[in-house]
């Protein structure tokens, strides 16, 4: 009789392991403390798609075809010690998609401005799409301009000293050089541009923990002009 009511003692004693054990596996993901809209806009062919697969996926495609109107991609990040969940819009740039992609402005945190440092017409449109923004966006919105393809050096036809000059005229605007092909200043681009974001959030992270973080690299040393400039780390 004893033995008996030892037996059921351990058999109670089992099933609630097994059952906290299946509550475990069962707990959803913590989720996002900031949900983020951010858009990619520039003129056709500067490589939009490109970085955001790239930064996205890590795939990259020689032969991508032109989007038509938007599409869109989700990324989630941890930085600052926050969870971001990022919804990166990638728009087309032709000018007949224009009425369609202005509504994509309006809840865009950050602007991603992309042209191509091979094509002298892709920089020369800045200008119209700075007025696209100063249209639709929110004054707020903070805005990282790019000059991509930066693989293809021996083609460029934009100086990196030219685009310092554009971004300097617009307030707040920074500038990088990228290489989606690379994958070089891709995925620092993006998350210097959520943590532009981040600092005009409320947070309880110190700002001296990201000083040595590769969003805050100093400006590389000068070299000798005879050797050819290094790429510089963004932004």
């Amino acid at each position: 009789m004893e033995s008996g009511f030892g037996v059921q003692r351990r058999a109670g004693g089992g099933s609630p392991a097994v059952g906290a054990s299946q509550r475990r596996r069962k707990m959803p993901p913590r989720a996002a403390d900031y949900k983020l809209q951010v858009i990619i806009i520039g003129s056709r062919g500067v490589g939009k798609t490109s970085l955001m697969e790239r930064f996205t996926d890590d795939t990259f495609c020689e032969a991508c075809k032109s989007t038509v109107g938007v599409d869109f991609k989700i990324k989630t990040v941890e930085l600052r010690g926050k969870k971001i969940r990022l919804q990166i819009w990638d728009t087309a740039g032709q000018e007949r998609f224009n009425s369609i992609t202005s509504a994509y402005y309006r809840g865009a945190k950050g602007i991603v401005l992309v042209y191509d440092i091979t094509k002298q017409e892709t920089f020369e449109d800045l200008p119209k799409w700075m007025k696209m923004i100063d249209k639709y966006a929110s004054e707020d919105a903070e805005l990282l301009l790019v000059g991509n393809k930066l693989d293809c050096e021996s083609d460029r036809a934009i100086s990196r000293q030219q685009a310092e000059r554009f971004a300097s005229r617009i307030s707040g605007m920074r500038f990088c050089e990228a290489s989606a092909k690379d994958n070089f200043n891709v995925d620092e681009i993006f998350l210097k541009l959520v943590d532009d974001i981040l600092s005009k959030m409320p947070l309880e992270v110190p700002s001296k923990e990201l000083s040595n973080s590769v969003l805050s690299l100093q400006p590389e040393p000068e070299i000798p002009p005879e050797l050819p400039p290094p790429r510089m780390r963004c932004c």
